[in-house]
């Protein structure tokens, strides 16, 4: 992932800002210690992206990506549009405990930009559906420069978004932040439609960090730079979610990209087993081969 890298990850300050609480009863609907879904992975299954994570002779990546995972970021569904029967397929090779978290397709959150928008949402989310009990929650990216002004585009279609496929949405324009008027009346729009709104930690867009929940789940695009302060920065994570998690967040959703992705398994395993540590999860923490093709974590 190329979004928010930077030459020099040393001179950034990854300080973790303060929680913004405009709306401090949302985690409060939950239970305090009560989080009980927990997924963590990666956004690609992809053998020439997560160079070194298989072992050799590895015909089915997903196959294999799904014994090591419990969840993938689903990119895939935001560059082509796939029927349910390939859906299927995907649902069918994977363990019965892993989820997918498809991400909205481009013409409906770059070309169309969310205007005139219904059938293609309806398009999206009758494949969604295909996932079964396997379809963990959609997320909806807009584009850098989808701001303010297309509340109303925004507001719309989450008013006709389908109740039944749970969807995330992350804002990328900071002009959604600067304003606290604007940004609650998004914040207020999330919570009325039981949206959740997508955490983004990435090196060269700090400004984008908020802190806010608009749901009891958590969804967190973690994206390492390549660079040692990458593990301080998920320690850091880890000390953050047990504050979440004893004020009632029920559902963690954490995803791993690196600006060279074929670190992100070993950044997955690290986190994982901090998380396993902290908090007596059994998660299964992954696997990835050396270079003589034997499993090195």
């Amino acid at each position: 992932m190329k979004f928010g890298s930077v030459a020099n990850p040393e001179e950034i300050d990854f300080t973790l800002p303060d929680d913004h609480h405009h709306s401090p009863g949302v985690l409060k609907k939950g239970k305090p210690g009560g989080l009980s879904d927990v997924y963590v992975g990666c956004a690609k299954w992809n053998k020439g992206d997560l160079k070194g994570f298989y072992p050799r002779g590895t015909k089915d990546e997903l196959g294999y990506y799904s014994t090591q995972f419990n969840s993938i970021e689903l990119n895939a569904t935001f560059y082509n549009a796939y029927r349910a029967d390939q859906i299927g397929v995907w649902r069918d090779k994977t363990p019965d405990d892993f989820k997918f978290f498809p991400k909205v397709h481009q013409y409906i959150s770059h070309v169309k930009r969310l205007n005139d928008v219904e059938t293609p949402v309806q398009d999206f989310c009758d494949s969604a559906k295909a996932f079964e009990s396997k379809l963990g929650m959609a997320f909806l990216q807009l584009h850098n420069n989808f701001g303010p002004k297309n509340m109303d585009r925004l507001e719309t279609v989450l008013g006709y978004w389908p109740q039944d496929v749970p969807l995330a949405v992350e804002l990328r324009n900071t002009d959604w932040f600067n304003d606290a008027d604007t940004a609650d009346s998004v914040y207020s729009l999330f919570e009325r439609n039981n949206i959740t709104n997508i955490i983004t930690d990435t090196a060269g867009r700090r400004d984008l960090l908020h802190m806010r929940h608009t749901s009891t789940a958590a969804f967190v695009r973690y994206v390492g730079a390549n660079h040692e302060s990458d593990y301080s920065r998920l320690d850091d994570w880890i000390v953050r979610i047990k504050k979440w998690i004893e004020e009632g967040l029920e559902k963690l959703y954490f995803f791993v990209h690196q600006n060279l992705e074929k670190e992100s398994p070993l950044l997955s395993a690290y986190f994982i087993r901090e998380l396993n540590q902290e908090f007596g999860f059994a998660l299964k923490i992954p696997s990835a081969p050396d270079e003589q093709g034997k499993l090195a974590l």
